[in-house]
């Protein structure tokens, strides 16, 4: 069985400067998590990690994480796939391609399977960031919309798995941003790390701080 408040209780907190204490990484933390959570959930976390792998993303892919038993692996992947199609769909047209070139179909409509009408209510913030002027921040934002989402999905989830895969998912982005942009990677983390200061008071740290 996972120890789950152990495994919160040790995430890592940030150094002075918001990096990484020395020695450690992305994988590194991983492998403290790992050490204390089951086979079973250890699983979970390889499915949620092998989404951050372009390489292995796919309708195969897709399918399968729609079908966990886990509703947070459902629901992030769901949104997941809705804003890489939403990307996609913005280059085609971009490009003057078709709009659905390329687009990710995890439904077998040779055997009858339709796609499910889900809500999207990201789908205009995400328009209004992939029409940015600049890259970086297209990506700043469409992060902050992710994380956003990362948020809403471990509401009320404080030492459970939902709380570690959610940690992991915005550790990613965390990682992502201290190669791309340090300053914007330290600030990332810093907030990270308020949220995890949050659960133990199983209330919104910085809101409680806002108010006094």
């Amino acid at each position: 069985m996972s120890n789950f408040e152990y495994i919160i209780a040790s995430l890592p907190y940030l150094t002075v400067d918001y990096k990484y204490e020395e020695g450690q990484g992305f994988y590194t933390v991983l492998e403290e998590i790992r050490r204390d959570l089951s086979e079973k959930d250890n699983a979970a976390l390889d499915v949620l990690l092998d989404g951050f792998d372009a390489q292995k993303l796919g309708p195969e892919f897709y399918a399968a994480a729609f079908k966990s038993s886990e509703k947070f692996l459902r629901e992030y992947f769901r949104f997941d796939l809705m804003l890489r199609n939403a990307k996609v769909r913005y280059l085609n047209r971009e490009l003057g391609r078709p709009e659905e070139t390329d687009v990710v179909n995890p439904w077998n409509e040779d055997e009858g399977e339709e796609a499910p009408q889900w809500e999207f209510e990201e789908q205009r913030p995400i328009q209004l960031a992939l029409e940015g002027a600049s890259l970086l921040d297209r990506e700043k934002q469409l992060d902050d919309i992710t994380w956003k989402k990362i948020a809403s999905l471990e509401t009320f989830h404080y030492f459970d798995l939902t709380a570690v895969l959610a940690y992991v998912a915005k550790l990613h982005i965390v990682d992502r941003w201290l190669a791309l942009d340090e300053e914007k990677g330290r600030e990332l983390f810093h907030k990270l790390v308020q949220e995890v200061k949050g659960t133990f008071a199983g209330v919104n740290y910085q809101g409680k701080e806002e108010n006094r």
